[in-house]
């Protein structure tokens, strides 16, 4: 077994105060309690869902029709791996690993007590406690603890570390693919072709439909969908993508949507290029509220809609999709910048120029 590096007390780490405020402090390095660890961070991946938190979104800070869900006082960044570097014998064996070994974590800690844990649906745990946003600091940071109730997966250290932490957007999109039960003859479109996108393009190439559409305005991201699985790309600033995939279809429509855009026009969009009884699975965190005529679900198509949140069960199978090349990685982790610049990682994220892909934080770098 390895030894334990030589821990610092002090560390930089980035700290929420609220909407569009948070600020690089110094703080003290975590202290691993019994069955806890700590890691050494080597990359955290910026994701939309951040960016829309930092710019105060309901989904996170509340309304007049929801409570606040995200905290102040807590270190953003859920898309990690990182080093192991101390825990202590019963945490190393609770969660597997050795001093050294290179991990990531699942975004959410379940209590593993609500219903939904105790039936074994973890991912949508009752208290929802997750890493950057409530009750668990996240990874823009040097060090984080990582929980005796975390759900930790090795992750080989011959990948680049911003390559290693798209495990967890890559999972997401693999569990979004799996909720859409696609099958061989279906035509399955694609939004958006950002890195949820984009995992949502490479985990429905491996499904082999008979056609796979992606749609994005960029053309950049386009070519880059197509590099990733897509056999055909819309720009749908240029093209009517609704008109297109009918015209592929013979005037029925596409069987499986895949949104992953985030993009409000996007779900009117998909429900418009769907054929009768297709699916529709919704994965993208909106920054605002969205209206649709609902008739186009029930009395027009009869249209199965699915959520689907989280990467349960997909992470195995997204880290080996990353070691063993699947995805053009190197060109979807655009960006890596160091702790101290985490506002240009966000406004890069923030950035409709398509400048960026996936950008990353390199805590240690």
């Amino acid at each position: 077994m390895a030894v334990a590096a030589e821990i610092p007390a002090r560390m930089q780490a980035v700290v929420v105060h609220g909407p569009e405020d948070y600020r690089l402090e110094e703080v003290d390095v975590p202290k691993p309690g019994a069955g806890e660890l700590l890691m050494q961070v080597e990359a955290v991946g910026v994701c939309a869902s951040d960016l829309k938190c930092y710019h105060g979104a309901a989904k996170f800070w509340g309304d007049e029709n929801r409570p606040a869900w995200a905290q102040t006082g807590v270190t953003p960044g859920h898309e990690f791996v990182g080093r192991i570097v101390d825990g202590d014998a019963e945490g190393l064996a609770l969660h597997g690993v050795e001093i050294g070994d290179r991990v990531a974590c699942e975004q959410i800690v379940p209590c593993e007590q609500c219903r939904y844990c105790l039936r074994g649906q973890y991912w949508m745990c009752g208290p929802h406690d997750m890493f950057g946003f409530r009750n668990f600091n996240g990874a823009m940071a040097q060090y984080m603890a990582v929980p005796t109730r975390a759900r930790v997966h090795k992750v080989s250290k011959d990948l680049e570390p911003a390559h290693a932490a798209f495990a967890e957007p890559l999972s997401c999109a693999l569990h979004a693919v799996e909720r859409a039960t696609i099958s061989f003859d279906d035509v399955v479109v694609v939004a958006g072709c950002g890195p949820i996108g984009l995992g949502l393009i490479a985990g429905a190439r491996a499904k082999n439909p008979r056609l796979l559409i992606a749609l994005d305005l960029d053309d950049d991201k386009l070519e880059l969908g197509r590099r990733t699985g897509a056999d055909l790309t819309i720009n749908i600033g240029t093209e009517d993508a609704v008109a297109k995939v009918r015209e592929l279809t013979e005037g029925y429509g596409a069987d499986v949507y895949l949104e992953g855009s985030g993009a409000v026009p996007a779900v009117a969009q998909g429900l418009n290029l769907l054929r009768k009884l297709g699916t529709f699975v919704e994965y993208s965190v909106f920054g605002s509220d969205v209206t649709v005529d609902w008739s186009i679900i029930s009395d027009d198509k009869e249209l199965d809609v699915r959520g689907a949140h989280l990467g349960p069960h997909c992470w195995p199978a997204a880290i080996k999709m990353l070691e063993d090349g699947k995805l053009p990685v190197a060109d979807i982790c655009t960006h890596q910048v160091p702790l101290a610049e985490f506002q240009k990682a966000l406004d890069l994220v923030g950035d409709t120029s398509g400048a960026s892909v996936k950008v990353s934080i390199l805590p240690n770098a």
